[in-house]
């Protein structure tokens, strides 16, 4: 089939390089949001998806919107069988919907219907799901809710990061949309309506949304720290100034004396954080203006009074 691409950040790059490689379509555009500065030095770069695509001699389309008639014209030209979409991160209006003959196909990091949204596997490492997944669907107005082709699992390890679970499902998830598209074009693949139950939801999660609560369980900030690492990444404040959090670990057995929530204690080999039940061990840290390092290298270097806390 003739398909354009779409999709934006590196968790994409592995669906469009398997399409690519397949031997069998023809990827003959690819759609990304436009070129941005990134890095300390503010450089303006390609997305991954579109760097990928240069690097093949494809077509880089970088619409502003979607909508844009001279993008929606282009679009057309290129008459595309289909356009398979991995996390592109941009609304498509009904008019680029109705484009390509068999739709825009978008691989989604879930489990349909649940976590419908911008952020589900953040959201299913925060939840504490066991079982997590990706599926193919075809794109309809309503968010993530249009018939699933396919769908692929996924076990969540107790200690994945957001990143780690990530890394993995865009991985077999490549695999699936390659074998969705195959499946459209021997004609042997059907849609299917999502169930109306389940449904949840996984909006975008902002930097605020990374800050750690230590009046909550234990449990929830050791869940809430992976669901946001790498991104946004999870942070305290220490004396005043933000303080970066790593994965931590949930103390399995009885500390003594009870420390109070975001309460500090140094001991050789680990430095604990109080919450609303067990301690957590650190793990890597970064304060203010300071290199990441282990949790233990930094308390070495600074003067943790007692009763300090993390807030």
């Amino acid at each position: 089939m003739r398909l354009v691409f779409a999709g934006t950040p590196e968790p994409a790059v592995p669906a469009l390089r398997a399409l690519l490689d397949s031997g069998r379509h023809e990827v003959v555009a690819v759609v990304t949001r436009p070129d941005a500065q990134a890095g300390r030095g503010r450089k303006v770069l390609r997305s991954p998806v579109g760097a990928l695509a240069d690097e093949h001699g494809i077509e880089v389309l970088t619409p502003a919107r979607a909508g844009d008639p001279d993008f929606l014209a282009r679009l057309a030209e290129l008459a595309p069988d289909a356009c398979p979409v991995v996390a592109y991160g941009a609304l498509l209006p009904q008019a680029a919907l109705d484009i390509p003959v068999h739709g825009w196909v978008n691989l989604h990091f879930s489990l349909l219907p649940a976590w419908r949204g911008a952020a589900p596997v953040q959201a299913a490492v925060r939840a504490g799901d066991e079982i997590t997944g990706a599926s193919t669907f075809r794109i309809v107005k309503e968010l993530d809710a249009g018939p699933v082709f396919g769908v692929v699992t996924e076990k969540i390890a107790p200690t994945d990061t957001a990143g780690e679970l990530l890394g993995r499902l865009a991985e077999s998830g490549a695999r699936l949309l390659l074998s969705t598209m195959d499946g459209i074009a021997d004609g042997k693949l059907n849609a299917v309506p999502q169930s109306s139950e389940g449904v949840s939801y996984a909006p975008k999660i902002t930097v605020e949304d990374a800050r750690v609560s230590f009046d909550a369980p234990a449990i929830a900030v050791d869940r809430l720290i992976r669901a946001v690492t790498p991104d946004p990444g999870a942070w305290a404040e220490f004396r005043g100034e933000r303080f970066k959090l790593g994965p931590v670990s949930v103390v399995d057995t009885d500390t003594e004396g009870a420390l109070a929530p975001g309460e500090l204690r140094v001991e050789r080999k680990r430095v604990l954080a109080g919450t609303a039940t067990k301690p957590v061990v650190l793990g890597q840290v970064q304060a203010q203006g300071k290199k990441r390092m282990a949790a233990t290298d930094w308390a070495r270097g600074t003067r943790i009074e007692q009763g300090e806390r993390l807030t």
